[in-house]
């Protein structure tokens, strides 16, 4: 464990020449890495070293064979790969005879370096650093980090949906996904607001589909892991989620008889097929239809990603090229900025619900109550998994629904959502109030709110974030979407 937090590996390289004509060995007065020459031994202690971070030096000498100490000391680095050197020149203060503090010393990249050592302006010892890209994370931080994989988790079928992960439900679901003629007028489909190559959202800060609503639109990647499903939870399953948008005049417009309409016209054989019977009873058509949909959505789990490569590298303790900027930024999340408690496990959200300090009017006179709506509209829900279109006999997947109790506290409250595939999923909050993930860090950096939960619970404490330390987290959430690949296709 001790290895693999090291930032930097030490080799120290004897360089030059063999103790010549018998010189009597020296013992400088120093712990650290052990260098020889002709005339001297030089032992040097460095603080901790990592990428673009200035560092201190200590040097302590002796002579061998009763030559007298060196006067002077020149310390230097390259890199002799690159035949470049350091961008500084560190100040050498000298403590004591054969003592001396070099400070103001930076690697400005990852690589193999080269201490040099020159005393008297003769005498050169070098030592090798292999600086690699690892920060030196604590045990908390790693056992954080490891807490966030691995990805993806293993599949399993809804019990509240009995044709879900089945192959024929799969390919049902994509056809109806794609059918602009669901919709009311013909003219919407799912695919309007989820479009495939924006990651299955629209890029806008409201959602239109016949009209503006007043949400942002999620992705539906990796919507399979969810627990409630809305902005404010008010449906409980992917397939009681996946109705709602057919019947709001604002989105697709349709009704159970029209749904079960084109069903019966397009889609006959394929329905038969999956639920092994005629699509006849409206309502009944119209919940399978929400069923079809959710098997296709389940297939929909983002890719791996630079973070899932270097989470995996550290609990292996291997080695991996993650960009030093996004392991500060990773270090800020799970530490100072206390993000995990939110957005926790390998799908980056605890699944529940939090104020976000976004304002919740909609518009003038008009409020987003938020999570606190989404309860009460859970309760009176026909479609929830209290009711009889649960396909799970034995209810353990109405637990949640059955014991949520709505609270004044949930007045403003969202939906935490994942982080996975976030660089991809711009503009964000429910509302689509900012439009990058910078825009999101300085939010929360500058936050107003300062107040405490009923519990006693400080909530919506300013992070009070540096420029750098935006900069930082920025890029450890662009590392959280898939590695660019040639050809990608939904």
């Amino acid at each position: 464990m001790e290895e693999r937090r090291k930032t930097i590996r030490l080799g120290a390289l004897a360089l030059g020449l063999s103790l010549a004509g018998g010189a009597a060995a020296c013992e400088p007065p120093l712990r650290g890495t052990w260098l020889e020459s002709e005339k001297y031994s030089l032992v040097f202690r460095t603080e901790e070293i990592s990428v673009a971070k200035h560092f201190k030096v200590d040097v302590a000498v002796c002579s061998k064979a009763g030559a007298p100490l060196p006067e002077t000391l020149k310390v230097d680095a390259t890199m002799p790969e690159h035949r470049h050197g350091m961008n500084y020149a560190p100040t050498v203060k000298k403590l004591g005879p054969g003592r001396w503090q070099a400070e103001g010393l930076m690697f400005h990249m990852p690589g193999k370096w080269e201490l040099v050592f020159v005393l008297d302006g003769e005498e050169r010892m070098s030592s090798a650093f292999s600086l690699s890209l690892n920060l030196n994370f604590s045990d908390r931080e790693i056992a954080a980090i490891l807490q966030h994989g691995p990805w993806p988790p293993p599949a399993k079928p809804d019990p509240s949906n009995r044709v879900s992960g089945k192959p024929e439900a799969i390919a049902l679901g994509e056809k109806l996904f794609f059918e602009p003629r669901l919709s009311g007028p013909g003219s919407v489909l799912c695919a309007t607001c989820h479009a495939p190559g924006r990651a299955f959202q629209d890029g806008k800060p409201r959602a239109f589909g016949l009209a503006q609503v007043d949400r942002n639109t999620p992705t539906l990647f990796n919507v399979r892991y969810g627990r409630w499903y809305g902005w404010d939870g008010s449906h409980d399953s992917l397939w009681s989620q996946s109705i709602r948008p057919l019947l709001d005049p604002k989105e697709m417009d349709a009704s159970a008889g029209h749904v079960a309409a084109v069903v019966n016209k397009l889609f006959f054989t394929e329905y038969k097929n999956t639920f092994r019977e005629e699509p006849v009873e409206p309502e009944t058509v119209l919940v399978n239809v929400g069923k079809a949909l959710a098997a296709y959505q389940e297939t929909l789990v983002s890719g791996r990603t630079p973070f899932d490569d270097f989470r995996d590298a550290l609990e292996k303790n291997s080695s991996h090229s993650y960009p030093v900027a996004a392991q500060r930024g990773l270090r800020i999340f799970v530490g100072k900025g206390n993000c995990s408690t939110c957005h926790f496990g390998p799908a980056f959200t605890n699944g529940e619900f939090a104020d976000t300090g976004v304002g919740f009017f909609v518009e003038k006179g008009r409020v987003d109550a938020g999570r606190l709506g989404g309860i009460k509209k859970l309760a009176s829900d026909h479609f929830n998994l209290l009711g009889k279109y649960n396909d799970d006999p034995a209810r353990a997947t109405a637990t949640g629904t059955r014991h949520v109790e709505a609270l004044h506290k949930n007045f403003g409250e969202f939906r935490v959502p994942s982080l996975r595939s976030v660089a991809d999923t711009a503009p964000y909050m429910h509302n689509g109030s900012l439009a990058t993930l910078r825009d999101v860090m300085k939010h929360y950096s500058d936050l107003k709110e300062d107040r405490l939960h009923q519990d006693g619970e400080r909530i919506l404490k300013p992070l009070k974030l540096t420029d750098s330390e935006i900069a930082d987290l920025v890029a450890f959430l662009e590392s959280l979407s898939e590695k660019p690949r040639a050809g990608r296709q939904r």
